[in-house]
């Protein structure tokens, strides 16, 4: 495999040998970075862009609040994508032209890595409302700030992943502490006690409160804004309660992040098919929130499906290191019938408690 600073040397040397300028950029892209060419990389991140200048600039050029059909649709529409994208994975993959690097399906570990991070979303969205709710960002407005998180999102997996990527390939053992991780992290969420995220005592409030000037009040969309130092007189440059909402929601993900990207290692070790589920499902994140941040109540039972899976996956690198590869098929239907008996048993049993109540 060839890193990034080969790829210049490597161009060094067939540009005098081909002679043609369009011949030495098709020999660019397919130089290999992290197991795959590099075409591939610049072409997931084409989709990427695409899909985020149609939803920012055709579907919601104003400010305003999405209504439930509409964030439905939007959502339906990336999920939709997700699956065009992981069948082109399968088929690639079965017609020899792509492989991974630790030899599993890669259609499969892309459905069954994308599926679970869709899943782990939902707590997003619950922790997301919490957010909007503390700082009483009205939904117009919310939609920005989401943008800007999944951006920085899309940055900070990257980085996340590539570092695990990097102790993965260096140290395979590793594998075995992100299992092991799993198994502990699925065990609390089934018999520890729940608590309900405490937004006023964020340590990231905190201390951008005591380290920035943060304005008392909403200025519309805007991060920052101008006004008059109450001390000084002058005119400063004042931290508005919306970007304080975008820091919380980033760093919310980061934690989420710590359980997410071990769990997809647990699944594949391919960095290409790790990063291309995890941004996947997270770019319907803004839509899934609009859609869902006023029935999350109902999936109150998700979370034991979650715990479910988190320790089948951590226990499955166990699985592995003694006795060898679990058939990829047994893994996805495994994953996908636990989360979808999650979801289905959440609504049911939140519809039964709704028709009995008073």
């Amino acid at each position: 495999m060839r890193d990034v600073g080969a790829v210049a040397r490597h161009c060094a040397r067939t540009r005098p040998r081909a002679g043609n300028p369009v011949l030495t950029m098709i020999d660019f892209l397919f130089v290999t970075w992290l197991a795959k060419p590099l075409w591939m990389w610049l072409s997931f991140i084409a989709v990427v862009l695409v899909l985020l200048a149609f939803d920012l600039g055709v579907l919601h050029r104003h400010n305003r609040a999405l209504g439930l059909g509409e964030s439905l649709l939007l959502s339906a529409f990336y999920v939709a994508v997700a699956m065009i994208f992981g069948g082109v994975i399968w088929w690639a993959y079965a017609r020899g032209l792509i492989t991974t690097s630790d030899g599993s399906h890669a259609g499969m570990v892309f459905f069954t890595g994308y599926f679970l991070e869709k899943m782990l979303s939902v707590d997003n969205v619950f922790v997301i409302s919490l957010i909007f709710g503390y700082f009483a960002i009205p939904r117009k407005y919310q939609y920005r700030a989401l943008l800007w998180g999944i951006l920085a999102v899309i940055v900070l997996r990257g980085i996340m992943i590539g570092f695990g990527a990097a102790l993965v390939q260096r140290y395979d053992w590793v594998l075995l502490i992100f299992g092991a991780f799993l198994v502990f992290t699925g065990l609390r969420m089934l018999f520890g006690e729940e608590r309900e995220p405490d937004i006023a005592g964020n340590p990231v409030i905190r201390f951008m409160k005591r380290h920035m000037r943060v304005s008392d009040r909403l200025h519309g969309e805007k991060f920052f804004v101008r006004e008059q130092d109450a001390r000084s007189g002058r005119m400063v440059i004042v931290a508005t309660p919306l970007f304080l909402a975008l820091a919380v929601i980033n760093v919310a993900d980061l934690i989420f992040a710590v359980d997410s990207v071990p769990a997809i290692f647990a699944i594949t070790t391919d960095t290409y098919i790790v990063y291309t589920a995890n941004i996947m499902a997270i770019l319907g994140l803004r839509a899934l929130y609009f859609a869902l941040a006023a029935l999350v109540h109902r999936f109150d039972y998700l979370q034991y499906a979650l715990a479910l899976v988190l320790v089948f996956i951590g226990a499955k690198v166990f699985w592995v290191h003694a006795f060898g590869k679990v058939d990829p098929a047994i893994s996805l239907t495994v994953t996908l019938s636990i989360l979808a008996g999650g979801v289905f048993f959440s609504l049911w049993k939140t519809a039964r408690a709704g028709s009995s109540a008073p």
